[in-house]
């Protein structure tokens, strides 16, 4: 009788499962990516594939550069010019006193209204001798650096479509944001880490949302990135696209594979060589975005400038000291965002202005005059432009009948710029008496974008992306030019 055969002569040894198990997971994933971009809907053909340029490849600016980096401290919600950094001392005995005056805000245009005079002495600060509000001490001591916009103007008194000129140039959403244009312009000097990062409030993001920090008809890679100060840096990057760094070892190396043996098809938006740059980038942020939040790193009186202390300065701290260590390791665009979700989460003073200004400017003014004094003895400041403000400004008078609520003001506002380039020291526009519209030296919003390009080696004018049949620009298709008065 024959002997029956050995049942167990060709299986596999644990060893080899769990090997081919590996690869066999790499493989599932890569499938998966070429299915979505139709590789199996099309006939695969031998070719050389067409050589990968990295869009964030670093590029040197066409003009004399001042700055290398911008960060960005927006005041979500609109804050008060008149109780801040501009200086009414004619609103002080008009306090209560309906008078004759233009405003238009959410409540619509109005022709009277009831003055609220300003609920906060000022007083002058540094060399130059600028008034400044006592909401924010910390950063009169720093005036001498700094160059204040009176005369500010925008389209929209409505926080959405004046929330997109302010960031992308326009009312409408589904353009690129400030932050892209500048990365489409200049690239990024650390392929490890985002070339352009936004940290939200602790509330939650603005009214508009992402639209802020789009890349629009742009590439997805010249948008923005959200960096979280505590935790995960950068949501879903510890698990990047489901897989673990192992796992994303192994997809690179069958990506590479096939990209060296030429295989490629015809994609719509994208090539394997660029799916290639994406996953290679999350595997590199995995190793460095951890260490450049990392403020534990950091020494004790420097968490202290910054006002990292537990207190109600806390978080903002975190997010300013988290943009200095951003711009030491080449991030180009840093957005930090104060105020989020709605009402008295931001700045929009509709009801108690002490109480929504005191909170607000309470958390801020030690981290930002931290910031600035930081990046200058660290010899930074004079290579990072810093621009603070909102969205617009606020009116001189009352929204209700009642109450010390002030509505939006696109009239006139003001916002201010320090380092990289500026002029220190100085105030350039003015409003009228009472604050309710830029009387002298105007400038739009375009203007201040036009400013910031400039400042970076980039030509506001020329500097252009083919969309639509138009080559379209940040300040559109009317231009603008740079602020001449704040350069130094």
């Amino acid at each position: 009788m024959n002997k029956p055969k050995n049942t167990f002569c060709n299986q596999t040894h644990r060893r080899e499962f769990l090997k081919d198990l590996g690869g066999g997971f790499a493989s599932l994933g890569l499938t998966g990516m070429l299915a979505q971009d139709g590789f199996f809907s099309s006939k695969a053909v031998a070719r050389e594939l067409p050589k990968y340029v990295n869009p964030l490849a670093p590029k040197n600016p066409p003009l004399p550069a001042k700055a290398k980096s911008v960060i960005f401290l927006f005041m979500y919600g609109g804050p008060s010019h008149v109780d801040t950094f501009d200086h009414k001392p004619n609103l002080y005995p008009l306090d209560g006193k309906t008078i004759d005056v233009k405003t238009f805000g959410r409540g619509g245009k109005r022709n009277k209204s009831r003055v609220v005079g300003p609920k906060w002495d000022f007083k002058p600060y540094g060399e130059c001798g600028k008034m400044v509000s006592d909401l924010f001490p910390h950063v009169g001591s720093c005036v001498d650096d700094i160059a204040f916009l009176h005369s500010m103007t925008a389209e929209s008194p409505i926080h959405g479509s004046a929330m997109l000129m302010m960031n992308a140039g326009n009312l409408l959403s589904g353009h690129p944001s400030l932050g892209s244009w500048v990365n489409y312009g200049l690239g990024s000097v650390n392929e490890n880490l985002p070339g352009y990062v936004v940290m939200l409030d602790k509330t939650g993001g603005p009214i508009s949302g992402a639209k802020n920090w789009s890349s629009g008809y742009m590439p997805a890679s010249y948008q923005g990135t959200v960096l979280r100060s505590q935790g995960t840096p950068i949501l879903d990057l510890e698990n990047a696209h489901g897989m673990k760094r192992s796992d994303q070892r192994t997809l690179l190396d069958h990506l590479r594979t096939m990209n060296e043996g030429h295989l490629s098809t015809r994609y719509d938006n994208t090539n394997l060589a660029a799916r290639i740059a994406s996953y290679e980038l999350a595997y590199k942020m995995q190793a460095s975005a951890p260490e450049a939040v990392d403020l534990d790193q950091e020494p004790d009186h420097v968490k202290s400038l910054y006002g990292i202390d537990g207190s109600n300065t806390e978080d903002f701290g975190r997010k300013c000291l988290l943009a200095r260590r951003m711009v030491e390791r080449g991030v180009r665009f840093i957005q930090v965002y104060s105020g989020g979700n709605h009402n008295d989460a931001n700045w929009d003073a509709h009801g108690d202005l002490v109480k929504n200004h005191t909170y607000h400017a309470g958390n801020t003014d030690k981290p930002i005059a931290g910031l600035l004094k930081d990046l200058k003895q660290r010899g930074l400041l004079e290579e990072t432009l810093v621009v603070w403000g909102g969205e617009f400004g606020r009116q001189p008078t009352a929204e209700y009948a009642r109450g010390t609520g002030r509505d939006h003001n696109s009239y006139g506002f003001t916002m201010w710029m320090a380092g990289g380039g500026i002029k220190g020291g100085i105030s350039v526009g003015e409003t009228d008496e009472l604050g309710s519209m830029a009387v002298v030296d105007r400038f739009h919003v375009r203007r201040l974008h036009a400013t910031i390009l400039h400042l970076l080696g980039l030509d506001p004018n020329d500097l252009t992306y083919f969309h639509g049949g138009l080559d379209k620009s940040l300040v559109g298709v009317e231009g603008a030019d740079p602020i001449p008065q704040v350069l130094a």
